[in-house]
């Protein structure tokens, strides 16, 4: 069949690279995309969000299934755009309906879901400027450290964790009244702090029935031992070592069916990938937030660390078998280091020249593009987060060693990585 990736991200590079190798793929295209989706398929110069040109696309490339990698079309209904046009109906879209993308592009809308279907998460309340006082006397008398959220998509930045009130009272305001995320933070969740460990878990579902992929961890800080700014990721491994059979099986049960469950109940339109963001303490699991779609770094170790033909699986959400398919995985450890822009992720430049590339073999590593270009004949910087590069060992550490080798013959101006990506699991 001839398939459509939406996205132009490391995450779409992964997909692209893995749906590739499908004997089920007769033609791929990439919308946009970057310089490293260019090798797996064709790019075309598609915004993620031009709903209008992407169906054009699609009926003019005769695609089957859509493949959609962000939140923002997700959540700007591009399910519910093809599946209500008899022109585009017969496609498949991997992803869920509009209303069910509220999971990730309203946090209110998806603590109400967790609280109606008595999933465990932190306790809450939402304050917008209707109640805002309100919301003053609640951080006032909120025990510390407390957390903020804006409601609506802010590019990963909307989540601020306050240490003192008045730190919590100004973020307050500056989110409410003066647009700190922009419409975004018109309304802000305020919730409990949550202590433990982190942990990405990910299903693809039908709505009814689910596979479990497999589980990772990912960096968010800019610096190494978690310090510094909050940023998209700066790496990811997989699997997690203390994702035991007792603690999936908690996760399962408390979280993960009664998620579908409730799609189900309250009728939502999901057939794509569910994004499980998970706080572990004390042995007990509790939801932080849902994405609806694979998380990124998080894709670049999960996908290579399935053995299941991608395109079968995706497949078995249409046809109704998915509670048939089995996940076969790697048993090897994947572990992924992003190189970044200097300056990242504040300001920063791009159009630097990469090098290296073309020395690195798929046998040692794979190196998944998100900001990238071709310009002329060189491969130049265009975002923040430029390459991750994902490479196996028979254990954490031995993963990321090897992904730094990699990443010894890499080179652009100004070029930066954490060299500590899983450092909690080294021994």
């Amino acid at each position: 069949m001839n398939i459509l990736i939406i996205g132009s991200g490391g995450r779409e590079h992964a997909f692209a690279w893995k749906i590739k190798q499908s004997k089920h793929c007769n033609e791929l295209f990439i919308a946009p995309g970057n310089a490293g989706t260019a090798t797996c398929g064709n790019n075309l110069d598609i915004k993620a969000t031009d709903f209008e040109s992407l169906k054009l696309a699609a009926l003019q490339h005769n695609i089957e299934m859509i493949v959609v990698g962000p939140e923002d079309p997700l959540v700007n209904g591009i399910y519910d755009y093809f599946k209500t046009s008899v022109e585009t109906q017969h496609i498949q879209i991997v992803g869920p309906s509009a209303e069910a993308a509220q999971l990730e592009g309203s946090k209110a809308y998806a603590k109400s879901f967790m609280q109606r279907q008595n999933i465990p998460t932190a306790a809450y309340k939402e304050f917008d400027s209707a109640n805002f006082n309100d919301g003053v006397d609640y951080i006032k008398n909120h025990s510390l450290p407390i957390v903020l959220k804006a409601d609506g998509l802010a590019a990963g930045k909307g989540v601020l964790i306050c240490n003192s009130h008045e730190e919590a009272l100004n973020e307050f305001e500056e989110m409410v009244h003066h647009a700190k995320f922009g419409i975004a933070s018109s309304k802000v969740v305020i919730e409990s702090f949550l202590k433990g460990i982190e942990v990405s878990v990910f299903v693809i579902t039908d709505g009814k029935s689910f596979c479990v992929l497999p589980e990772a961890k990912d960096y968010k800080r800019i610096g190494a031992g978690d310090t510094g700014l909050n940023t998209g990721g700066m790496g990811a491994v997989s699997p997690v070592p203390f994702f035991d059979e007792a603690l999936k099986g908690k996760i399962l049960k408390s979280i993960v069916e009664p998620t579908i469950l409730g799609f189900e109940k309250e009728k939502l339109v999901y057939k794509g990938f569910v994004f499980f963001g998970l706080m572990i303490d004390n042995g007990e699991p509790y939801v932080i937030e849902y994405n609806c779609r694979m998380g990124d770094p998080e894709t670049e170790v999960v996908i290579p660390r399935i053995k299941n033909d991608l395109v079968e699986l995706l497949s078995a959400i249409d046809s109704g078998k998915l509670n048939e398919m089995i996940i076969v995985q790697e048993e090897n450890v994947a572990a992924t280091t992003f190189l970044v822009s200097g300056g990242y992720p504040g300001d920063y430049t791009t159009e630097k020249v990469i090098s290296g590339l073309n020395l690195i073999s798929e046998n040692e590593s794979v190196c998944f593009h998100s900001g990238t270009k071709k310009t002329n004949e060189n491969i130049v910087t265009n975002g923040g987060r430029v390459i991750a590069v994902t490479a196996f060992g028979k254990d954490i550490k031995q993963a990321v060693r090897a992904s730094l080798a990699t990443i010894d013959k890499i080179h652009f101006d100004e070029m930066y990585f954490r060299s500590d990506i899983g450092f909690e699991f080294f021994s």
